[in-house]
């Protein structure tokens, strides 16, 4: 028996030479700080690369957001000593009601309020309160979310009767 564990002492010594063993062990520890490192850097980086790219979404958003939303008439920063700001400055940005001027195959335009026009998108989850196809002249209300591009997903689309 103690020749065996001569045996696998001397194995052990040949991989790592006794005056080296302290060395071997620095240098395994430092293979796995090392690689440990790079596993938080790429985390870090892949943080790094979603944050931009979320802030890249809501600076584009925030930049064309008077021109999609028709925002204030006079502009975000014509007289800022005017508080509140009035009524009809800002239109809605998650529904309008008026009427459909114009058909597309996934899309329509509808003329609301102040004759302001709109681009609503009809998704699959829409849900449209109508038996049958919509139609121009319709008058209905339409739901939903605001995309980057100035248009309005519909949720839900209610067609009233004339």
């Amino acid at each position: 028996m103690s020749e065996e564990k001569q045996a696998n002492i001397k194995v052990n010594r040949d991989t790592c030479p006794a005056p080296n063993l302290f060395w071997c062990r620095v240098l395994k520890w430092v293979v796995i700080g090392l690689a440990g490192l790079a596993i938080l850097v790429l985390i870090f980086g892949a943080g790094i690369f979603i944050g931009g790219i979320k802030a890249k979404f809501s600076y584009r958003w925030a930049e064309n957001y008077h021109r999609n939303f028709a925002g204030p008439k006079t502009g975000f920063m014509s007289d800022w000593r005017k508080m509140p700001a009035m009524p009809g400055d800002f239109i809605e940005g998650h529904g309008v009601f008026g009427e459909i001027i114009e058909i597309q195959e996934n899309s329509f335009v509808i003329k609301g309020r102040e004759n302001i026009e709109k681009v609503i998108l009809i998704k699959q989850d829409t849900v449209v309160n109508k038996k049958g196809d919509l139609a121009v002249g319709d008058q209905i209300v339409v739901i939903g979310s605001p995309n980057d591009n100035g248009q309005i997903e519909a949720k839900l689309i209610r067609v009233f009767n004339r």
